[in-house]
């Protein structure tokens, strides 16, 4: 019959299996660089990045990927949608058309961490067939789920 380990030494046992993981841990996250605030922001960039240009040149399927489910949009008309579902049947005739000129330039750019970001646009959707123009602050709000940031509400405000 072989004795027993004293508690003092499956503790400590315990105690640096516990540290070993827990600097593996941290080290992981370190070498990481999208865990980290910067690498988040980078990944942020892109997102939004690719939200603006997908809208702008009429590819319906990456604009709705990077949507959560759940987004709202407040159209400029004070109209909204909320849901996937609801903001894509109400935009696919953008998609389809292809007609409207969309361009943008940032206002201002919050991000925080790796858990929500935030952009202010100065905006134009211009239909040039039928002399439609309009202009107006369109605001975008991201959260970070999944390893992916997601527009979740976006809203716009008409310009003069």
């Amino acid at each position: 019959m072989s004795a027993m380990p004293k508690m003092p030494t499956i503790r400590l046992a315990l105690a640096a299996a516990l540290f070993a993981a827990t600097a593996a841990a941290s080290s992981a996250a370190a070498a990481d660089p999208v865990r980290t605030a910067e690498g988040c922001a980078r990944e942020f960039d892109e997102a939004q990045r690719v939200d603006m240009e997908s809208f702008r040149d009429f590819d319906e399927a990456t604009w709705l990927a990077g949507h959560h489910p759940e987004a709202i949009t407040i159209f400029a008309s004070g109209a909204r949608r909320q849901g996937i579902e609801a903001i894509a049947a109400a935009l696919h005739p953008h998609f389809v058309s292809k007609t409207a000129v969309w361009s943008w330039t940032e206002l201002y750019r919050f991000v925080d961490g790796c858990s929500t970001g935030y952009i202010l646009y100065d905006a134009t959707y211009d239909i040039p067939s039928i002399g439609f123009h309009q202009r107006a602050l369109t605001s975008v709000t991201y959260i970070h789920e999944g390893g992916n940031w997601l527009s979740i509400a976006d809203q716009g405000t008409l310009l003069p």
